[in-house]
C-alpha cells in the first residue's frame, strides 16, 4: 500500500493540466494556419506571373484579418490558460482614410501580421507534430481495445493478443509521459512569441513604465506635502498653542507673584524666557514645514512674509496670473526660503532679489544676491545646501541652475512645471 501511495504521484504528476495544455495546443492550429491560404495564393499568383497587379491583395486581406486574429489568440489564452496577453499600443481608431493609413503604418499591426503569417505557420507544424504524437500514443497504448473492436477483417486483428501488440501498448504508454515535455516547451515557445509580438514592444514597456514610475512619483509628492501639512496643523493647533498658554501663564505668575523668593523668581524668569524662545522656534518649524498663508493666500504673501523675518532688504516680485499646482507652490516657497537662509548666513550680502513669473506652463523663480560670491552647487558641504535645493527641485522635473562667480553676484534659477 505504501509502495502504490508513493507512486501514485509520479505517475500522475505528467499528466495534470495535459488535458488543457492539449486543448490550447489543439485551438491554437486553425488559427494559426489562417493565414496560409493566402500565401498559398499569393506564391501561386507571383509564381504564374499572372495578374501581378492582384498580388498585393493577400497582403492586404492577411493585414484586414490581423486583428480579428489576435483577438482569437487572446480569447484563446484568456480561456484555456487563464492569462491575460499584453495590448500593444496603437493608433486612434476612426473611420476616415487618415486613421486607416496611420493603423495601416502602425509597428504594433505590423508586428501582429508577423507573427500571423511567419510565426504562427511555424508554430504550427509544431503543433501538428505535438498532436500527432499525442494521438500516435494514446492509439498505441489502447491497441488491445481496437483489436476487440474492429471488424475482424480489417488487418489490425492479425495482431491478435500477441507480443508484439504488448510491445506496441508499451510503447504508447511510455510515449504517453513523454508527451507533456513537448507540449509545455512548445506552449512556452507560443506564449513567448505571442508576448513579443502581440504584446508591447520593448520602447512601448520602456514609455508605460516612465508613466507609471511619474504617476507614482507624483504620488508619493501629493502624500508627502499633505503630510508636512497635517504635521503643520498638529502644531499649530496642538504643541504652540500649549506653549503660548505656558508662556501667558508664567507671565501672569511673574507678575502677579510679588512676595517670591530672588531664587524662585530667577527660575521664573528664564522659564518664561525658554517658553517664548521655543515658541518662536516652533513658529520657524511650522513655516519652514508648509506655512498656512501658502495656502490661503498663495506665492507673493508667503514670500513676502519670509523676507519681512530677514535682517537684509529683500525685494519681492510675483506674476502669476494663475495658480500653479500646490506642488509646485510648496517646492518655490521652500527653494526661495532656503536661498534666502544661505545669504543672510553665507553670502555676506547687503540686499537681494526674489522674481516669480509664469512663462508658459513653467514658473521660473529667481533669487539674486549682492554678496562675495562663490556658491558651488556641485558641493555637498560647506553649509550651501544647494545640492539639497536641486534634489527637491528634480523631485517635480524641474531644473536649478546657479550662477556664482568670486565676488559675486550670485543668481539661482528655477524652472518648476507648473501644471495645475
Amino acid at each position: 500500500m505504501h509502495v502504490t501511495a508513493r507512486l501514485q504521484p509520479t505517475l500522475v504528476r505528467p499528466f495534470r493540466g495535459a488535458g488543457r495544455r492539449t486543448g490550447l495546443v489543439a485551438a491554437g492550429l486553425p488559427l494559426h494556419l489562417a493565414v496560409v491560404p493566402l500565401w498559398l495564393w499569393l506564391a501561386g499568383t507571383l509564381a504564374a506571373l499572372a495578374s501581378l497587379a492582384l498580388a498585393p491583395l493577400p497582403v492586404l486581406l492577411a493585414l484586414a484579418l490581423t486583428p480579428a486574429l489576435t483577438a482569437g489568440q487572446r480569447r484563446r489564452y484568456r480561456a484555456l490558460a487563464g492569462r491575460d496577453l499584453p495590448r500593444a499600443a496603437g493608433p486612434e481608431g476612426g473611420r476616415n482614410w487618415t486613421s486607416a493609413l496611420r493603423r495601416l503604418a502602425s509597428r504594433s499591426l505590423w508586428r501582429q501580421a508577423c507573427y500571423h503569417a511567419v510565426a504562427g505557420p511555424l508554430l504550427a507544424v509544431l503543433e501538428l507534430a505535438v498532436l500527432a504524437v499525442w494521438v500516435a500514443a494514446v492509439a498505441a497504448a489502447s491497441i488491445y481495445v481496437w483489436i476487440w473492436a474492429l471488424p475482424s477483417q480489417w488487418s489490425i486483428s492479425d495482431l491478435g493478443y500477441s507480443p508484439q501488440a504488448a510491445y506496441i501498448t508499451a510503447g504508447g504508454v511510455a510515449l504517453m509521459f513523454l508527451g507533456p515535455r513537448p507540449t509545455g516547451a512548445l506552449l512556452r515557445l507560443d506564449a513567448r512569441t505571442a508576448e513579443v509580438l502581440l504584446g508591447p514592444s520593448r520602447t512601448e514597456k520602456l514609455t508605460r513604465r516612465v508613466a507609471d514610475l511619474a504617476e507614482s512619483r507624483a504620488g508619493v509628492l501629493d502624500a508627502a506635502d499633505a503630510e508636512r501639512r497635517r504635521i503643520e496643523r498638529d502644531l499649530h493647533d496642538g504643541a504652540q498653542q500649549r506653549l503660548v498658554s505656558l508662556a501667558v501663564n508664567l507671565g501672569l505668575a511673574r507678575s502677579t507673584l510679588a512676595d517670591l523668593p530672588e531664587d524662585a523668581r530667577t527660575v521664573l524668569d528664564e522659564a518664561h524666557r525658554e517658553a517664548k524662545a521655543a515658541i518662536a522656534e516652533l513658529n520657524n518649524l511650522v513655516r519652514g514645514l508648509h506655512p498656512a498663508v501658502l495656502d490661503d493666500r498663495g506665492l507673493d504673501a508667503a514670500l513676502s512674509g519670509v523676507a519681512g523675518r530677514l535682517p537684509i532688504p529683500v525685494r519681492v516680485a510675483v506674476d502669476l496670473r494663475q495658480r500653479p499646482s500646490a506642488t509646485a507652490e510648496a517646492v518655490a516657497y521652500f527653494v526661495v526660503s532656503e536661498a534666502l537662509t544661505n545669504v543672510v548666513k553665507h553670502a555676506r550680502a547687503t540686499q537681494a532679489d526674489v522674481t516669480v513669473k509664469r512663462i508658459g506652463e513653467t514658473v521660473l523663480v529667481m533669487v539674486a544676491d549682492d554678496g562675495e560670491g562663490g556658491a558651488d552647487l556641485s558641493a555637498t558641504g560647506g553649509g550651501t545646501g544647494l545640492a539639497g535645493l536641486a534634489k527637491r527641485v528634480a523631485s517635480v522635473d524641474g531644473k536649478l541652475t546657479c550662477r556664482s562667480p568670486a565676488g559675486g553676484p550670485t543668481v539661482i534659477t528655477v524652472e518648476l512645471p507648473c501644471a495645475p
